[in-house]
């Protein structure tokens, strides 16, 4: 087999994407048909710059959903002969061509970039969406009552926001730190707050309905119990819910560090909002601090909040690359971005590719995400 020529290589890469092709156009036509009833996700379609964020961030959602029928090699597979090779170059054994080249260890980098959209995809959303729960839980409570938990939480969010942000997470992901159980204890607690905000919820909402009240909070105990013990205690005796100890370290460590910034949004909107008419109206009716909290105050905040989530993605995102990029991923043959920059960094002399790729990729996801929240932020104001 000879070397691909430039063209051949998009012309294959195209080809390799087609599912995630077929998925956007898919996506794009049924939401466009149906945008007057999809709410505000539907308002993005009357948006240039919202339809280009969707586009970024559903190619990489579909590329980590499709990636096994993407990638054309193992992504850890290491050839040495195709060691710092460049793009084009075919494997042996007519087993197709490393579309992107080949790293300093022989592996594909146009696979690696591939499976590591799926990568960050299953952990950045995650732990964003567990540290607006934490932030919203403590938040809530904060701004609406105020007084002497006001000023605990916040001096502890402060605390932690004094901190150098990349120092802090630097220190919590070090192998010396996991080896001391502190992850374990941080997920203990963490992970505890779910089960406590979704059972808050359901009491309070169907607190006048015992049946469907007690249904709902079993459940939730039920299933958010089983959950948090096979997450932070690997106890999970079927293996439904469980997480790889480097894993947890850093899911642990980007909920601990986003939590805070989320808590003093969420504090300063319930600030905000506890003044407003139809939160004396409830508490005219005789409702309870939580009700009002998370059936009142929580959906008129769901603007910014909504804004906000997009963006700490994004941050989340690059944090992880980050700490790839550091050696303090998920783990030392992850093909997450960071982890391939930084292999890629060490051949810039010979082939910027190796780096360069990754490095697309991931300031592609993020300006998806950047164009998004903007776009989610232009149609809140209308509102």
């Amino acid at each position: 087999m000879e070397n691909l020529s430039w063209g051949g290589i998009f012309l294959t890469i195209l080809r390799q994407f087609l599912p995630v092709w077929i998925a956007l156009v898919v996506t794009f036509v049924l939401s466009i048909r149906l945008k007057r009833r999809l709410g505000l996700y539907g308002k993005l379609f009357d948006s240039i710059p919202g339809m280009i964020g969707l586009a970024l961030v559903f190619f990489w959602i579909f590329t980590a959903l499709f990636a096994d029928l993407i990638v054309t090699h193992d992504p850890l597979a290491q050839i040495a002969g195709l060691k710092n090779k460049a793009p084009g170059t075919p494997a042996p054994g007519d087993r197709g061509w490393y579309l992107f080249g080949g790293d300093n260890l022989g592996r594909d980098v146009f696979s690696r970039v591939v499976m590591g959209a799926r990568r960050v995809l299953s952990i950045s959303p995650a732990a964003t969406v567990f540290a607006f729960i934490v932030g919203c839980t403590l938040g809530l409570p904060a701004g609406y009552i105020g007084g002497r938990l006001d000023a605990a939480l916040s001096f502890i969010a402060n605390l932690v926001l004094a901190f150098p942000v990349i120092l802090l997470f630097y220190l919590l992901v070090t192998p010396e730190i996991r080896d001391t159980g502190i992850p374990v204890v941080m997920a203990a607690v963490l992970f505890l707050f779910p089960v406590v905000f979704f059972t808050t919820l359901f009491n309070s909402r169907f607190h006048f309905q015992p049946f469907r009240r007690n249904l709902y909070v079993g459940v939730t105990l039920a299933l958010g119990l089983w959950a948090w013990a096979g997450l932070a205690f690997n106890a999970d005796p079927l293996g439904v819910f469980r997480m790889d100890p480097n894993l947890l370290n850093v899911f642990v460590s980007v909920v601990f560090v986003n939590a805070p910034t989320v808590f003093r949004i969420v504090r300063g909107l319930t600030m905000d909002i506890r003044a407003r008419d139809y939160v004396a109206a409830a508490q005219t009716r005789g409702e309870g601090p939580w009700y009002i909290m998370l059936w009142e105050i929580l959906p008129n905040a769901r603007g910014p909040l909504i804004v906000d989530f997009c963006l700490r993605i994004g941050y989340t995102t690059i944090l992880l690359g980050t700490l790839g990029f550091f050696g303090l991923g998920v783990s030392p043959e992850s093909p997450d971005w960071g982890s391939t920059i930084n292999d890629g960094r060490k051949l810039l002399t010979i082939a910027p590719h190796p780096a360069i790729v990754p490095a697309l990729a991931l300031m592609s996801l993020v300006l998806g995400l950047n164009m998004l929240a903007d776009a989610l932020r232009e149609e809140s104001l209308k509102d």
